[in-house]
């Protein structure tokens, strides 16, 4: 029971820090509300676009060209994400018989990781070639 006990004890200040955290959110938001002036102008209530005045509808149509675009760079985002944890991962990876520290004994080394992410890579790049062949990033 001592052992639980200290446990929940270093955890202490970091509760105490998030109470205090949002105390002080919940009081700023209600002095804020209690001491405003309710002015609403059109202006007010208008959408704010960085500054640009708005103009027409926000319900008009797209071009499907940016949803093909958007979704190029998911895509291609995507890939990104998988290749950061492969690259720090590649010598495990690439190791035939690892040794029990996860090291790799020189000369024991396999193309699995590479090979793995040649792949990943290649149908991407299929994918790429055929949408440019599509002439779906052009602009016309």
């Amino acid at each position: 029971m001592g052992g639980n006990a200290m446990e929940i004890r270093a955890y202490l200040p970091l509760l105490l820090l998030m109470g205090f955290v949002i105390m002080n959110a919940v009081m700023m938001l209600g002095l804020s509300h209690l001491t405003m002036r309710s002015r609403p102008t059109a202006v007010k209530q208008s959408a704010y676009e960085s500054g640009i005045p708005p103009l027409g509808d926000a319900r008009e149509r797209f071009s499907v060209k940016f949803y093909l675009v958007a979704m190029l760079f998911i895509i291609f985002d995507i890939e990104t994400v998988f290749m950061i944890p492969w690259a720090s991962h590649y010598r495990q990876l690439s190791c035939a018989v690892p040794l029990s520290n996860g090291l790799c004994p020189a000369g024991n080394t396999s193309f699995f990781g590479l090979g793995e992410m040649l792949v990943f890579m290649l149908i991407l790049f299929v994918g790429l070639a055929y949408v440019w062949k599509k002439g779906a990033l052009q602009w016309d």
